[in-house]
């Protein structure tokens, strides 16, 4: 079997991808790279997730890349949208001759005699690169979480998961059952409910949900009068204080912050709603990520009748429907199951350092984006509190940093080397509550109390730790 040699190696053509490849060639013009991507398609999440009405839950000038300002009056744009906008970054960009689709990597194995990094693709050829970069998500691709349910298998008609939509499926005049209270059955309901004869969303608990506008009128009059890139360099700055504003005011005064929450949400759904039963939490504002509707679409179809919540748990399924523990009976011709996702380190990829498998459960970040005594290695990580894009922006300039220091200096490798550490460590992500990070945490690497050690998801922090601070501190060696 042939082999190949590279520069970098990125893992994953979505969006964090196709950001770091066009990093790369902007400032690191000389070095080789090649992306690799396990599916046929580029586009990452936003060419897998084909339910109706999937769309981003951040506003599109923070999701936007740095060096692509988003120029259209769409806030808050549906999956379709952003996917065009990775395609379009791609090409103005030429990555596309840099991407090998139907590249699943197995393993990626690091020899110190080679300063070099071995990446094992299945039924293709192997990879030798200087430099690992994983840009594959923090999830299964191939199936979302399913919990089990007593009696499915004796329900009729179709049961499907959400992130695994088939292209077929006919809603018109249907009964829909939709299992969850995330961000995809608020994004689910409203349209499921343009076709269907009734849509019935069954929750365990409610999540906070707050009204969002489609467009900012504000952005839409700047543009009469100044350059796309002014705006959007405007616009995400806006937004990205927001965000920080609204995340640190409700760990803050989490009382106020669910105040005006449920006041803002009381006025949307009207006095025919029972908003205790149905829209109070029992955790605190932004312990999980905050749902938004769109214009308040998720609120109009509970208005207007075309969809309902139910707080309960589901005793069973039974022939035509799903029977609660109250008793209750819920008819259903479809049941779609927005029950999340199942996290996965690093794409499922196994990594050796000089023979010895990395144990990412018992190893500690390095800032967020390396992994305790792996060499030549960087891994993204969003953001839970903003979007996704601010962060996977700052550590490909980073990666950007790191390599041309490595070039200029003549060093071969760089390794966040674990020394003493506290005795006492955090989870990779720290506060954040939502059922899927919590069944499946503990499966990433830890943090320390400290820098470097921390994943402070912070972009204040973050920006300094990783465009500022001095690469050659007391734990990153250089060889």
């Amino acid at each position: 079997m042939k082999s190949e040699f590279f520069d970098v190696v990125i893992v994953g053509a979505g969006l964090s991808g196709i950001g770091a490849g066009c990093h790369l060639k902007d400032k690191c013009p000389e070095h080789t790279f090649v992306i690799l991507e396990g599916r046929d398609n580029i586009g990452g999440t936003w060419d897998l997730f084909r339910y109706p009405g999937i769309r981003s839950d951040s506003d599109m000038y923070t999701l936007s890349y740095s060096f692509k300002p988003w120029d259209s009056e769409e806030l808050i744009p549906s999956g379709e949208t952003i996917l065009n906008y990775i395609l379009e970054a791609s090409k103005e960009n030429k990555i596309e001759n840099h991407i090998r689709t139907n590249h699943k990597i197995l393993k990626a194995e690091w020899e110190d005699k080679d300063n070099l990094w071995k990446v094992t693709v299945e039924n293709h050829t192997t990879f030798y690169c200087k430099f690992l970069y994983m840009c594959s998500g923090y999830y299964r691709y191939d199936k979302g979480y399913e919990p089990t349910f007593k009696g499915s298998e004796f329900f009729r008609g179709p049961l499907i998961h959400a992130q695994n939509w088939p292209k077929d499926l006919d809603i018109q005049g249907k009964n829909i059952v939709v299992i969850g209270s995330g961000a995809t059955a608020v994004t689910l309901v409203p349209e499921l409910s343009r076709k269907a004869k009734k849509v019935t969303m069954i929750q365990r608990s409610p999540t906070y949900i707050a009204s969002w506008p489609g467009e900012d009128w504000f952005a839409n009059i700047l543009r009469k009068f100044f350059p796309a890139r002014f705006v959007s360099f405007i616009m995400k700055a806006k937004y990205n204080i927001f965000q920080q504003f609204i995340y640190y005011f409700a760990q803050k005064t989490p009382d106020k912050a669910k105040s005006f929450l449920l006041n803002r949400l009381r006025k949307e759904v009207g006095p025919d709603i029972d908003v205790e039963k149905h829209f109070v939490p029992n955790y605190k504002p932004w312990d999980q990520r905050l749902c938004l509707a769109k214009d308040g679409d998720f609120f109009k179809v509970l208005k207007e009748g075309k969809a309902s919540i139910v707080t309960d748990l589901i005793d069973s399924f039974y022939e035509n429907g799903i029977q609660l523990k109250s008793g209750e009976k819920i008819q259903a011709d479809i049941i779609v199951k927005a029950t999340g996702l199942e996290l996965l380190p690093l794409g499922g990829i196994e990594l050796y350092v000089n023979g010895k498998q990395i144990d990412y459960s018992k190893s500690y970040t390095y800032k967020g984006a390396g992994i305790s005594n792996v060499p030549n290695f960087l891994s993204v990580f969003g953001y839970i509190n903003a979007s996704w894009t601010l962060r996977a922006d700052l550590i490909s300039k980073y990666l950007c940093r790191l390599l041309n220091y490595l070039k200029s200096k003549g060093f071969k490798k760089c390794t966040p080397k674990l020394g003493e550490v506290d005795s006492v460590s955090k989870p990779f992500i720290d506060g954040f509550t939502p059922g899927f990070f919590k069944r499946s945490i503990h499966l990433f690497p830890k943090q320390g109390l400290k820098k470097p050690w921390i994943n402070p998801q912070n972009y204040k922090m973050d920006k300094e730790m990783f465009l500022n601070d001095s690469l050659e501190d007391d734990v990153m060696g250089f060889d």
